[in-house]
Formats: C-alpha cells, sequence, structure tokens
C-alpha cells in the first residue's frame, strides 16, 4: 500500500525525536528520574520543596495516561542555589513523564546548563536534556521523547494555578473552522483566532503548512498541522500520543462509527476523511477528493 506522505518540519527537535534511540531518564532535579513512581517522586520532591499537593484525574485526558493521570504539585523548589516557584510533576501510569516549572526558571535552568541551546519559536531548547524555556513567560518544560511529538511544551499544565479539573472539548468531530478544501486566505484567520498562536511554514513548491498550537480537540490542547497546496487545505495532522490511542478510538466510533478500513498503521472513518494513524500517534483529515483516491488504492 503507498504511504501518505508527511512532510515534517525538518529541524532538530523532530530529529532528536524520531532518530535518538536513548530514553530520557535524568531530569534536572537531583535524583528524580522520569517513569519513576509518584511514591518515589513524591518522597524525593518533600525534601526540596516548601510543600506540595496532589491533583488527580477522575478521567484521564493528558496524552501520555493510559488509565492514570496524577499531578504533584510544588511550592518553593529548591534547585542547586535558586528557589524556583512551582513546579508540577505529572505522571501517567503511575510513572513521571512531564515536567513544568514557573518563575525563577531563567536562573535556575539557563545558568546552571554547560551547553550552547537553540531556538525554537519563542523557546530557549537545550537539546540533550529534551529542556524548553520560554523566559519571557518565566516558563520551562523538560520532556521524555513521548512528550515531544505531541508539542507538549507548548502546553500550560493548568494545574500549576488551579485546583479544580480542566475539562478540554472532548469532541473529535471535524472543527466548525476547519473547513477542507477552502483558500488560505480564508482559514488563516480563523485557525489564528482558534489557536493559542500559529506558525507559517513554506514547503516546497506550492505547498505551506500553518503550525496550529493549543486547539482543544478530543479532550486536550493540540498542534494542528494545516497543510495547503496551491493555497487550498488539503489535510490536516493532529498530533496526538500512542497513550491515548484506544480513548480516541472509541471517541472516533462514537461519533463517525465503526472504522470503514483497518490495517496495522490506520483505521479509517468518515468516508474516508478522518483517519486514525497508528505507526505514528495522529489523526488525519482530509478532503474528500483524496479520501476517495485512498480508498481507491487502499482497496484494490
Amino acid at each position: 500500500m503507498r504511504k501518505i506522505q508527511h512532510t515534517k518540519l525538518v529541524t532538530f527537535i523532530a530529529f532528536f525525536i524520531f532518530f535518538n534511540t536513548v530514553a530520557q531518564k535524568n531530569t534536572v532535579f537531583k535524583d528524580i528520574q522520569f517513569h519513576e513512581s509518584f511514591l518515589e517522586v513524591q518522597k524525593k520532591v518533600q525534601a526540596i520543596s516548601a510543600n506540595s499537593r496532589i491533583q488527580q484525574i477522575n478521567t484521564p485526558s493528558f496524552p501520555l495516561s493510559k488509565y492514570e493521570e496524577i499531578h504533584l504539585i510544588a511550592s518553593k523548589v529548591q534547585l542547586n542555589n535558586e528557589v524556583i516557584a512551582k513546579v508540577v510533576f505529572t505522571f501517567s501510569d503511575d510513572k513521571l513523564s512531564y515536567i513544568q516549572a514557573q518563575g525563577n526558571v531563567q536562573k535556575a535552568f539557563i545558568s546552571q546548563r554547560k551547553t550552547t541551546p537553540r531556538t525554537y519559536l519563542d523557546y530557549t531548547v537545550f537539546e540533550s536534556e529534551l529542556l524548553f524555556i520560554n523566559a519571557q513567560k518565566d516558563l520551562a518544560w523538560q520532556l521524555t521523547p513521548e512528550s515531544v511529538h505531541p508539542n507538549l511544551f507548548t502546553w500550560n499544565n493548568p494545574y500549576l494555578t488551579t485546583q479544580q479539573e480542566v475539562v478540554y472539548n472532548s469532541s473529535v468531530a471535524i472543527p466548525s473552522f476547519i473547513k477542507m478544501g477552502d483558500d488560505m486566505n480564508n482559514l488563516l484567520p480563523l485557525l489564528k483566532a482558534n489557536s493559542s498562536f500559529i506558525n507559517v511554514q513554506k514547503l516546497k513548491g506550492t505547498k505551506t503548512q500553518i503550525n496550529c498550537f493549543g486547539i482543544a480537540y478530543a479532550g486536550f490542547p493540540r498542534k494542528f498541522e494545516a497543510r495547503f497546496e496551491k493555497n487550498k487545505l488539503q489535510m490536516v495532522w493532529i498530533l496526538t500520543a500512542k497513550g491515548e490511542e484506544n480513548r480516541l478510538r472509541k471517541k472516533l466510533i462514537n461519533t463517525y462509527g465503526k472504522a470503514l478500513f483497518i490495517n496495522d498503521k490506520w483505521e479509517v472513518f468518515n468516508n474516508w476523511t478522518v483517519m486514525l494513524r497508528k505507526d505514528k500517534p495522529e489523526v488525519l483529515l482530509i478532503t474528500k477528493e483524496f479520501g476517495q483516491k485512498y480508498k481507491q488504492q487502499y482497496l484494490k
């Protein structure tokens, strides 16, 4: 079967995700490692913070979580000779998978690094540690390779500031502002209005990709990669994570009915215009015309 072509933003981040074979374990906090259990990390956090609280989510929506999502929020966290105002440690199925810090991050993180960072959008990035810093917002993220793909460095964990469970739009229906086949000039203001921020990327030939960050879909804010050919919207990649694949499948079935086609890489819905990708966790939206071409190719 012919592959659907998916040209990614070719950056050092993408390279690291797809070609690095060493799992990220060490965090910037002494003795705390990714994939450690909640109880292991909680004990270590208590030793370096003034106080902490637990936010357990009844219905997991964090992309890396299959069954359980817990956030450990610590205040006045000691890191070397600096104090960070707040740090949230996120656990997926009892494994530490994501860290976000707020307050005094520039002194606490940048001044301690010995390597030269790179710049990506508004982020200073120490790629070997998967450490992302937004100095203007005084925020920092440290990720695992699994959490880089869904661009979780652009997610601002709400439990840094609230003790109420946050519920995002859970629908997997095609958002009303995504008008497949429409002109880019018409769609650009709609994409911008429904995103936290966007980035326009020129590709080869007549292709343009608008990267839209923070669009709520299937229970979490996502990165949407809207691909235009000759200024017409042809496809949209919605970046997800492997841990939520079963949740996405159930939502898609509830919305569109049983899959029309299934193989080891794809599950197809909605008259071949919505596809769940499994070899690389994403949802793909395509035009009806493209959908029929793929249907004819796949069902031969």
